[in-house]
């Protein structure tokens, strides 16, 4: 994961006819992680889906090193399918992988379809997807959301691991996220 970079420059976000944001520029490295803060319908969500090259950026520019990781509430499992072969779709389980189902508590909801799976289950199997995917960025939206006390915990002593190992975590969220060292950029800053 040594490597791993996002360069953001001036960059604007527009959604409709109205620009979110303007004017953003920021740099991460490898081991760092950035908390985006601010209000409903500020932007966090375009920018993580910008990053990811999922959205198109309205001006400015983007430039990442290194795969990146998305987990947000789309969770990227198929419903029908369970959660065993739902996440072999995105990797081979290998020990790793496994390390992380048992750490998740997801190793005993393998044989379940994801349908029935509930909303802090759903969240701990997208984490499971992105340490899977073994992407050197980690584009997190409302990581915590859904997740009780002690999955909330779990979820940010995974990032904090992450960042460790030279990955990036790009995290929006209104909660709070407990990491050390993270930056946080509050997005209103640059509202348009």
């Amino acid at each position: 994961m040594q490597g791993a970079s996002i360069a953001i420059e001036d960059l604007a976000c527009r959604r409709g006819d109205r620009v979110l944001f303007r004017g953003l520029s920021l740099r991460l490295a490898s081991g760092e992680a950035l908390h985006v803060t601010g209000s409903n319908g500020i932007g966090k969500s375009s920018l993580l889906r910008i990053v990811a090259g999922l959205a198109p950026a309205f001006a400015g520019r983007v430039e990442t090193s290194g795969a990146i990781g998305l987990v947000d509430e789309r969770h990227a499992l198929d419903h029908a399918l369970p959660l065993g072969r739902a996440l072999g779709f995105w990797s081979v389980i290998d020990h790793a992988a496994e390390s992380g189902l048992e750490r998740l508590g997801l190793t005993a909801l393998l044989d379940v379809p994801v349908r029935y799976l509930s909303t802090g289950q759903k969240k701990r199997a997208a984490l499971a997807r992105l340490i899977g995917q073994k992407a050197a960025i980690w584009l997190l939206d409302e990581p915590l959301n859904g997740l009780d006390g002690d999955a909330a915990a779990l979820t940010e002593a995974l990032v904090a691991e992450h960042c460790a190992g030279g990955g990036i975590a790009l995290i929006a969220s209104h909660q709070s996220f407990t990491l050390a060292h993270k930056r946080t950029l509050a997005l209103g800053e640059h509202a348009a």
